[in-house]
């Protein structure tokens, strides 16, 4: 057998080296696009995304999502700013920690792994319960937050908040424990449909079929789904905490925005008892899934508060 001709040889290195290079931009995040990394921070493995340069931005998923849920949006972001868009302890690809699945302590994990990646100020975002994980970020750090965006949800320990949280047809929050761990297992993907149907406005407009499969395998693994409800237990800290932080009202700016259907009006009283300078988006028709079921109003809100 004759060998390949030394120009033959010479189209396949370079058909190698383009494919290298693809690969290596592909995953820098400097170029806008979005990268998947993990750090160890205080012992604490986190999964996070990441793109852009610029100022940073730190946004925070919910409950039945991952950070996956920000990926249609972060490139949009990454124009203007350096995103870290982590999963929240014992969620997605972040390690399960032995103890702390609180608001109070994930922010202080959130600002740690930021601090480990250089990042000395930022805009925080967060939705459903990394909403209440960025107030107590924004709380505890006021100097190193510039801007506070609060995305439907409710703030434990606030105003009126126990009539949310103890509203009948919100009964998942105290459903925990092993016999609903075997009720759930095997069949989490019928029990999440009740958040994405159920909660949204128009349950077609909802989350899309590909995110349901991954979210459902992300809390299908092995002590993912105790360690989400693990933040629904911690609520009645979440109001000791958040009624102790909110004597003194966040300096920066501060942005809520939720659904009509939803949490929308509720979330913007909440936010102007604990900060000074808020402005409140209520969008209509709009369930709680606000990236999913309004994503142009959505977006377009979010980068012109940014």
């Amino acid at each position: 057998m004759k060998r390949p001709s030394t120009l033959f040889r010479g189209f396949v290195a370079l058909g190698l080296l383009l494919l290298c290079s693809f690969a290596t931009a592909s995953a820098d995040p400097s170029n806008g696009t979005v990268a998947s990394r993990s750090a160890k921070v205080d012992g604490l493995d986190f999964h996070y995304l990441s793109a852009g340069k610029g100022p940073a931005l730190i946004l925070l998923h919910g409950y039945a999502e991952t950070s996956r849920m920000w990926r249609p949006i972060i490139p949009r972001l990454a124009e203007r700013f350096m995103v870290i868009a982590p999963d929240l302890p014992g969620i997605g690809d972040s390690a399960i920690p032995t103890s702390g699945l609180d608001m109070k302590t994930a922010a202080t994990r959130i600002h740690a792994l930021a601090r480990s990646l250089g990042v000395a100020k930022a805009r925080v975002v967060g939705h459903d319960i990394g909403l209440m994980v960025a107030y107590a970020y924004a709380a505890q750090y006021p100097a190193e937050v510039e801007k506070l965006v609060l995305m439907d949800a409710f703030l434990p320990g606030v105003g009126d908040w126990e009539t949310i949280y103890n509203n009948p047809a919100i009964w998942h929050f105290r459903f925990n424990g092993p016999t609903p761990e075997a009720l759930v297992q095997g069949r989490e993907r019928i029990y999440f449909e009740h958040f994405w149907n159920d909660f949204a406005a128009d349950k077609t407009r909802s989350i899309p079929e590909p995110e349901r499969k991954a979210y459902t395998d992300a809390y299908s693994r092995p002590g993912r789904m105790r360690a989400g409800w693990a933040y629904f237990v911690s609520f009645p800290q979440a109001a000791k905490d958040f009624a102790g932080l909110a004597r003194t009202k966040l300096p920066m700016p501060v942005f809520t925005i939720g659904g009509e259907k939803a949490n929308g009006d509720a979330l913007g009283r909440q936010a102007k008892l604990v900060a000074s300078d808020v402005t409140v988006v209520v969008l209509k028709n709009t369930g709680h899934w606000l990236m999913e079921e309004n994503p142009k109003e959505t977006t377009e809100a979010l980068v012109r508060f940014l």
